[in-house]
C-alpha cells in the first residue's frame, strides 16, 4: 500500500481510491474532509493522470492554496499544475481566454459590491425612481437571484411570478433596472462576481462545439469542495462540464448537508441531497468519524441535527475522549452575559492553559459583538472582530484601484466616476452628470462621451488633462510590470501628494496603507504562479486586477493569526475550530432568526447552522442566552431558543432546566436538571395556512383593527401598531395558538388581509 494510503482509514481509503465515474463524499465535521480531497488527487497523479487534467473548485483561496500544499507534500511541484482555485478565480481566468466570444474585452473589469452599488444607484437617479422604495440592496439582491438561477433580463420580463412578486413590493421596473445594469456593465467591459458564473454559463451554452468541448477535453477529472453550498448556476456549470453523451462524468463532490446554511445567498441543500437523481451510477462514502470534537460535543450536535426533515442519514462519533459536558449559561441581560463569557475564558485560560487565538465566541448577527468586545477590553483580553472592513474596502486603497483598473480598461464607468475629480481637478458632479446623460443618449460608455461634452472651456481642459494622463497611465500598462506602473500612477495622479498633505494620525495611516498595497504589488511581481504546468510571466497590471478582485475576507491572513481571541459570526466560522466556543444569544427570534421562523424549512437552516456553530469546539462548548437585551431601542425578553431543549441532559452542564414557556427552574444543588420538554417535533410546526393559496399584503397596507391570516400562527385581529415605516411593529392576537397575543415586526410578518 503506498505510504499515503496508510494515513487514511477505511473509508476515506475508498473515497480516495474509487477515481473513476460520479462520487460523493458525504463529510461529517471534523472527519477528515480536506485529506480525503487532496489525497485524491494526488492518488490521481500518482496513478498516471496528468495534474492539468484536474479542476479542484473551492469557495475560498485559502481552501486552495491548503490543498495544493497538501497535494505537493505527496506529489511534489506537480502539485502547481492542478487547476485548484475558487469558482469564481478558475472561471475568470477562462474568461480572460474566450470572452471575446461573449462580447466582452479580455481585460474586464470586476465589479466589487460597492461598484454594482453606486451603478444601480445610478440607473434609478436616471429613472427618476425613488430610491427609498428601489431600495439599491434589495435590487441588487434580485439581480443576483436572478443571475444565480440562469434568469436573463428577457426571461425576467415573461416570469410572471417574478414580475408579481415586483408588483406586490411596488417595484415593477426592476426589470428594466436589471436590463440596464446588464447593458451598462457590458458597455463598461465590467462583470460582478455573479457575472463570472453567468457569463461563464452563457459562454459554454452559446459556443458547445469549440469553447466547452474544449473544457471538456481538458478537464478528465473534476473535484467539488463544500458541494453543499453549490447554487443552481455553479451546478449547471458542472453538469455542462461533466454530464453528456459518451461522458465518464468523473465528478467527485465533497460536502455535508448538514452543514448547508448559505440559502441567503443562493446556495441549494437540493443539489447535495439529489445528486444521485443526476448521476445514477453514484457511489457513495459517508465519513463518519470525528477527529476534532470530544463524545459530549459530538452527541449534541447528532441530537440536534436529527430533527431536520430532510438530510442524508449519519452517525458522527469519536474516539477522542468523553470530554467535558456543554455549559450552558443563564443571563438576566445581555451586560451580564458579556460579563459571565469574559470571566469564563479568564478561568479557561487560568485553568486550562488555552491560549486566546484558541478560543471564539460566535453569534447570529454582527451586532451582537458589541456587548463582548466591551468586557474583552474592560479585561484586558485581546480580540479581533472577523468580518470588519477589509483592506481593499479602504477608501485609499479603492481611490488607487480605481486608477489602476481605468489605466487597463477605459471603459470602466465606476472607476472613472471615482477618480475623475479625485484629487480636485475642476470636475464637478454637474460636468459628471452630463457626461453620463450623453453616454446614455449615445449608448457609447462615458470614456468615449469626454470629448463631446457641452460644459465650460475650463472643465473641458481639466478633462482634457484627465484623458492625457490616463493615456499615458495606460501606455505604461503595458510596457512594465504592475509594481512599475502602480508606483508611477500613485505618484502621477497626485494621491500620494494629497495624502502627504494629511499629517493627522488618520492621513498617515492611509499614506501607509497605500504603501501596503504596493508592497503587496511588489511582491506579487517578484513571486512566480505555475499554471498548466508552466511558470506565468504575466506580472502586467491586468493580472494582478484579477487576482486582489477575487480575494475574500477568509483569505485575510491578518485576521486569522495572533493571539486574539476571535469574534465573529457562525457564518463566517464555517471550516474554523478551536478549543474553546462560546455560542452566544442563543433565544428565539434571535438564534433561530425571526426571519428563518416562518417556515419549517427556514427552521431546519437556522438548526444547520446551530450544528455548524457547535462543531466548531474541540474540547470546550459553551452556550448562552440572557432572558433580555434591547431591540430597536427596547427592551425585548425571549424564550430560550429552541435548539437548546433538542441537546439531552446527558450532555448538558447546567444548573437550570427549560421548557418550552421560557420559564428555567433554578436548580439546588445539582448541576443537571432532568425534566427538559421533549422537542418540538415536524408536527407541531404544522401550518395553519395553505401556502399554495397564501398571498401576504404589502406590510405598509396592515392596518389596526384589521383581520389578518398567518401562515404559522392562523387567524388574527390587529390590536396595536407602534412605529414608522420599516419599523412598525404590530401588537396581533391570534385565536389558534396557545399563547395568542404577538408583537410581530410587519415588514418581516407576512400576514393576509382577510375580509
Amino acid at each position: 500500500m503506498k505510504s499515503y494510503l496508510a494515513e487514511l482509514n477505511d473509508v476515506q481509503r475508498q473515497a480516495v481510491t474509487q477515481t473513476d465515474g460520479p462520487v460523493l463524499v458525504v463529510a461529517g465535521p471534523g472527519s477528515g474532509k480536506t485529506r480525503v480531497l487532496t489525497y485524491r488527487i494526488a492518488h490521481l497523479i500518482e496513478e498516471g493522470v496528468a495534474p492539468w487534467e484536474i479542476l479542484a473548485l473551492t469557495f475560498t483561496n485559502k481552501a486552495a492554496r491548503e490543498m495544493k500544499d497538501r497535494i505537493a507534500k505527496v506529489v511534489g511541484d506537480k502539485a502547481n499544475q492542478v487547476w485548484a482555485g475558487t469558482f469564481h478565480s478558475t472561471f475568470a481566468k477562462i474568461l480572460r481566454v474566450e470572452a471575446d466570444k461573449i462580447g466582452y474585452p479580455s481585460s474586464f473589469t470586476i465589479y466589487d459590491s460597492d461598484d454594482s452599488k453606486s451603478l444601480i444607484g445610478a440607473i434609478i437617479k436616471e429613472m427618476n425612481l425613488d430610491k427609498t422604495v428601489y431600495n439599491i440592496n434589495a435590487i441588487r439582491s434580485r439581480i443576483s437571484s436572478a443571475k444565480s438561477n440562469i434568469i436573463p433580463p428577457k426571461a425576467y420580463v415573461q416570469n410572471e411570478d417574478l414580475m408579481q412578486q415586483d408588483r406586490m413590493a411596488k417595484r415593477p421596473y426592476t426589470h428594466e433596472i436589471y436590463a440596464k445594469y446588464m447593458a451598462r456593465c457590458k458597455r463598461s467591459g465590467a462583470m460582478d462576481f455573479d457575472d463570472l458564473l453567468y457569463q461563464l454559463y452563457a459562454l459554454w451554452y452559446k459556443n458547445p462545439d469549440n469553447v466547452l468541448e474544449k473544457y471538456r477535453k481538458k478537464f478528465k477529472y473534476v473535484l467539488v469542495d463544500e458541494f453543499q453550498d453549490t447554487n443552481y448556476l455553479q451546478y449547471g456549470i458542472i453538469k455542462k462540464l461533466v454530464k453528456f453523451p459518451g461522458s465518464s462524468e468523473n465528478i467527485c463532490a465533497v460536502g455535508d448537508d448538514a452543514q448547508s446554511i448559505y440559502a441567503f445567498r443562493g446556495a441549494t441543500i437540493d443539489n447535495i441531497l439529489n445528486f444521485e437523481k443526476d448521476f445514477p451510477s453514484l457511489k457513495t462514502f459517508k465519513l463518519e468519524q470525528n477527529y476534532r470534537s470530544t463524545e459530549h460535543i459530538v452527541q449534541a450536535a447528532n441530537e440536534v441535527i436529527s430533527y431536520n426533515r430532510r438530510q442524508i442519514q449519519k452517525k458522527i462519533w469519536s474516539d477522542k475522549g468523553i470530554g467535558q459536558k456543554v455549559k450552558v449559561i443563564k443571563a438576566v441581560t445581555e451586560g451580564e452575559e458579556g460579563k459571565r463569557v469574559a470571566d469564563l475564558i479568564i478561568e479557561q485560560k487560568n485553568r486550562n492553559h488555552i491560549k486566546n487565538s484558541e478560543i471564539a465566541i460566535l453569534y447570529r448577527t454582527n451586532a451582537q459583538s458589541r456587548v463582548f468586545e466591551e468586557y474583552l477590553r474592560r479585561y484586558n483580553i485581546a480580540y479581533r472582530v472577523f468580518g470588519g472592513l477589509s483592506f481593499y474596502q479602504r477608501k485609499e486603497i479603492k481611490d488607487l484601484i480605481a486608477y489602476l483598473r481605468l489605466a487597463i480598461n477605459q471603459n470602466d464607468e465606476e472607476a472613472l466616476r471615482r477618480v475623475i475629480n479625485y484629487p480636485r481637478r475642476g470636475i464637478g458632479n454637474t460636468t459628471i452628470d452630463k457626461i453620463s446623460q450623453l453616454a446614455t443618449q449615445t449608448d457609447q460608455s462615458m470614456w468615449n462621451s469626454l470629448a463631446g461634452v457641452n460644459v465650460s472651456a475650463r472643465a473641458k481642459k481639466s478633462i482634457s488633462d484627465f484623458v492625457t494622463m490616463i493615456k499615458v497611465f495606460t501606455n505604461r500598462a503595458t510596457t512594465a510590470n504592475a509594481y512599475e506602473v502602480a508606483s508611477y500612477i500613485a505618484r502621477q495622479s497626485g494621491l500620494i501628494d494629497l495624502l502627504k498633505a494629511d499629517t493627522t494620525i488618520e492621513g498617515m495611516n492611509r499614506l501607509e496603507n497605500v504603501n501596503s498595497l504596493l508592497d503587496g504589488i511588489k511582491d506579487f511581481v517578484e513571486n512566480d504562479e505555475v499554471i498548466d504546468g508552466q511558470v506565468s510571466t504575466d506580472r502586467s497590471l491586468a493580472a494582478y486586477l484579477q487576482n486582489i478582485a477575487l480575494l475574500t475576507d477568509l483569505d485575510d491572513e491578518s485576521k486569522t493569526s495572533g493571539d486574539y481571541v476571535t469574534l465573529m459570526s457562525v457564518h463566517s466560522a464555517k471550516g474554523l475550530e478551536y478549543k474553546s466556543v462560546f455560542v452566544v444569544g442563543l433565544e428565539e427570534k434571535l438564534f433561530p432568526s425571526f426571519m428563518s421562523m416562518e417556515t419549517p424549512d427556514g427552521i431546519d437552516e437556522e438548526r444547520r447552522l446551530f450544528y455548524v456553530a457547535i462543531t466548531r469546539a474541540e474540547l470546550l462548548l459553551t452556550l448562552t442566552f440572557a432572558n433580555s437585551r434591547y431591540h430597536f431601542g427596547k427592551m425585548r425578553y425571549n424564550d430560550p431558543s429552541r435548539f437548546l431543549e433538542e441537546i439531552s441532559v446527558t450532555h448538558m452542564d447546567s444548573s437550570f432546566s427549560l421548557n418550552r414557556r421560557g420559564a428555567e427552574t433554578a436548580s439546588v444543588g445539582a448541576k443537571v436538571i432532568g425534566n427538559f420538554k421533549k422537542p418540538r417535533t415536524a408536527a407541531n410546526t404544522t401550518l395553519k395556512a395553505d401556502p399554495a393559496t397564501f398571498k401576504p399584503n404589502p406590510s405598509h397596507e396592515i392596518q389596526v383593527g384589521m383581520k389578518v391570516l398567518h401562515l404559522k400562527f392562523g387567524k388574527g385581529k390587529v390590536l396595536n401598531i407602534e412605529g414608522n415605516n420599516n419599523n412598525r411593529v404590530a401588537t396581533i392576537f391570534f385565536n389558534e395558538v396557545d399563547n395568542p397575543q404577538r408583537r410581530i415586526m410587519l415588514k418581516f410578518a407576512k400576514l393576509q388581509i382577510l375580509p
